[in-house]
């Protein structure tokens, strides 16, 4: 990534709290990247395709510890979450076809070979595909004349592509349903660690059957309480160990299976045949279906390969699951169902049953490891998925802490974290059963792989052009297909399910009332802002006052001024003589130099300049005050001399220079806006409702000026309505 800097080429990426705002610098090459962040995407990450075929193999490697996580664990929990009435051999030929069906289509062809092309800049997720389609058509949630999205000028949009440009009410809902997949992902977030490490500790009750249940479900909630305080502390120091950890699962347990196979059904294979899926539902019907409910929990983490794309790339995620996790998997389920073919009323405990003995605890070590590990992984996802969503605008602002000087991904979120850790821990203690726990986590599977068919399907239609004949093909099989499962999972909402599925819609709604809330004051801004004709026009009136002091204006508009600063002038009839509207600027670095920290620059009215403060993700925005006050005014200082350069008089700047040593010397001032809107009679019902909302996560959320270290006898808060 091109990493220079140049003054002013930058675009609003965030707003963490009115008007004191943050900037993300983009050069000239970052354009498109700089649209995708805009509609809903981090940074670019960095560029992979061009490794050799050795780095390919490396990054392979290392997706085992961090994407495949929870998709190779899967074995702990889906046979113990099913509610088998009748474990017959048929049956269980019949499910472990409907499974291997399941990891075939939708892992290889979905997910392996369709979905990982549909990236954005090189990210991928359920966002990355809602932002590529903003970048292509006028989808912008307000209106059409508003949108920053980026058509291509050299195709017309499709019917389909105009459909969503015309309709308020269409492109709403498409957001709606891109926020839900991002919030079912963090729903996975809580499920994930609970159903891992709950079903990994069940080993211990198989070698003592009479151990009290209570005593596992609090021995897993330990853990996991353990593993949440250990977050603050970042993933670096034992990150190494991850892959290492999920290899030897992912060695061991097929080799396990192998083992079972040939001891007790070594013909298990011939259940490939889709002969005995349609054997199975037509002897079980309805009680078949039930069941599809457990078994969808065998594709779990699938999403990882998408949702990760941006760590790493397509070949190392395609090597990785083609020729390691999709093989084993297949291989360790098959083990699994050969063992209860021969030993069928085993199924309540089908992961530690069909362990040999002989390799009992150290595979019980193993799995504890591997759960751990695929808990890591979904916890950190879900850190990321939050200061994403936050620093993008579509969550309300929360602390976000770099727990690494390298990695600007690794991020710990201790209020996201300590409330993952109640919910985690409730849904242990609460529901304490493997099945209830895997009803609830099978919503969260089914919901985000039917989102990702939806919207796979636009892309292919509005961007790709795809044949319709392929877009139909492609589309009834998925949406059939996790269709039925959704249908399946939906019965199961009163026995848990429910519990993803209100976590994830409040996530969704408080994403999207927030994110609305903030385009609203964007769109206000764009449209009354103060631009550097109307501040003259207002500071010419012999009313308004130049008194004397150092005011810091803080102020989100990059191309103008914040419509605060005319408000402010028309009620306070006064401007200090020195006057530095103020911007953060967040740079995708791990830290920002001490000289380039500080870009000022002159803005044509006497006394009035602009200042952009630039920090990387390894910096603390917490200001030093008198520090900064001196490094502003010395920059300030600095500029005009250099200016003086190349003007034919350097009395002007001299006069500058010593009004600026005068205004500082007279008092420092920072002033911000507060701005709540007024919602009128003329208000739509969406207006009421989502504005409303807005106001309410507004006043609760986090102040940015207190993040910056401003004393409050210096700080000064502009209040104004926004009408709408």
């Amino acid at each position: 990534m091109n990493r220079h800097i140049r003054p002013y080429d930058s675009a609003v990426t965030r707003q963490p709290d009115d008007d004191v705002v943050v900037v993300m610098v983009v050069d000239h090459n970052q354009v498109q990247d700089l649209v995708s962040s805009r509609n809903g995407l981090s940074p670019p990450p960095l560029d992979h395709e061009g490794t050799g075929k050795w780095q390919t193999l490396l990054l392979a490697y290392k997706t085992l510890g961090v994407v495949f996580g929870g998709l190779v664990t899967s074995p702990l929990y889906v046979y113990p979450s099913m509610q088998l009435k009748s474990p017959t051999e048929e049956n269980y030929l019949g499910i472990f076809s409907i499974m291997f069906w399941t990891l075939s289509l939708i892992g290889i062809v979905k997910y392996a070979s369709i979905a990982v092309r549909a990236d954005d800049q090189g990210e991928g997720g359920t966002f990355a595909l809602y932002s590529l389609l903003c970048r292509n058509i006028n989808i912008n949630i307000l209106s059409s004349k508003h949108s920053g999205a980026n058509s291509s000028p050299s195709e017309e949009p499709s019917r389909l592509g105009k459909f969503f440009e015309e309709s308020l009410v269409a492109r709403r809902v498409l957001l709606f349903i891109a926020i839900l997949g991002m919030s079912m992902l963090i729903g996975d977030g809580v499920l994930t660690p609970a159903i891992s490490v709950l079903s990994a500790m069940e080993g211990i009750r198989a070698p003592f059957p009479k151990l009290n249940k209570l005593l596992v479900e609090i021995l897993s909630a330990v853990v996991l309480i353990a593993l949440f305080l250990l977050q603050k502390f970042g993933t670096s120091r034992v990150s190494f160990l991850f892959s290492p950890i999920m290899g030897a699962w992912t060695l061991t347990t097929p080799l396990v299976g192998i083992y079972r196979i040939i001891k007790h059904y070594p013909t298990i294979f011939k259940a490939i045949s889709p002969h005995y899926i349609f054997s199975f539902f037509w002897r079980n019907g309805k009680e078949g279906w039930m069941l599809l409910s457990g078994t969808i929990l065998c594709i779990t983490g699938s999403e990882a390969m998408f949702a990760d794309l941006g760590h790493f790339n397509k070949s190392s995620i395609q090597m990785a699951f083609l020729f390691t996790i999709y093989p084993s998997v297949v291989l360790t389920y098959a083990g699994q169902t050969a063992y209860l073919i021969r030993n069928p009323n085993d199924h309540a405990d089908g992961f530690y049953k069909f362990i040999p003995s002989a390799v009992y605890w150290p595979m019980f070590v193993i799995a504890t490891l591997a759960a751990i590990v695929a808990s890591q992984s979904l916890i950190s996802a879900t850190f990321s998925i939050i200061k994403q969503s936050v620093a993008l605008d579509y969550f309300p602002r929360v602390k976000i802490v770099h727990t690494s000087t390298r990695q600007e991904g690794e991020v710990y979120a201790p209020e996201v974290n300590y409330i993952l850790m109640i919910i985690c821990v409730a849904v242990i203690l609460i529901f304490g059963d493997g099945q209830d726990i895997g009803n609830a986590f099978g919503v969260v599977v089914t919901m985000v792989m039917l989102i990702t068919t939806i919207l796979l399907t636009l892309v292919m239609i509005i961007i790709w052009r795809t044949p319709p004949v392929l877009v139909a093909l492609y589309f009834i099989v998925f949406f059939v297909m996790e269709g039925v499962y959704v249908s399946s999972v939906f019965i199961k909402i009163p026995e848990g399910g429910w519990i993803p599925f209100a976590i994830s819609l409040m996530l969704a709604f408080i994403m999207f009332g927030w994110f609305y809330g903030r385009q609203r004051k964007i769109e206000y801004d764009s449209t009354h802002m103060v631009d550097l004709d109307r501040l003259r026009s207002l500071l010419s009136d012999p009313g308004v006052q130049r008194v004397p002091g150092l005011c810091f204006f803080y102020t989100n508009i990059q191309d103008g001024l914040t419509p605060v600063l005319g408000h402010y002038l028309k009620n306070m009839k006064s401007l200090h003589n020195v006057t530095v509207f103020t911007t953060l600027r967040y740079l995708p670095v791990p830290k920002v130099a001490r000289h380039d920290r500080i870009i000022v620059k002159k803005l044509g009215v006497k006394g009035v300049y602009g200042c952009v403060i630039q920090y990387g993700y390894a910096d603390s925005i917490s200001l030093e005050v008198d520090d900064f006050v001196l490094q502003v005014t010395d920059s300030l200082q600095n500029h005009l001399r250099d200016s003086s350069d190349h003007e034919p008089s350097t009395i002007a700047s001299n006069e500058e220079i010593a009004n600026i040593q005068e205004a500082k010397l007279a008092g420092v001032v920072h002033v911000r806006g507060k701005t709540r809107f007024h919602i009128g009679k003329n208000c739509s019902w969406f207006d009421r409702i989502m504005l409303a909302f807005y106001e309410v996560l507004h006043s609760n959320c986090r102040s940015a000026l207190p993040a910056l270290g401003v004393p409050l006898p210096q700080s000064i808060e502009v209040g104004m309505h926004y009408e709408v």
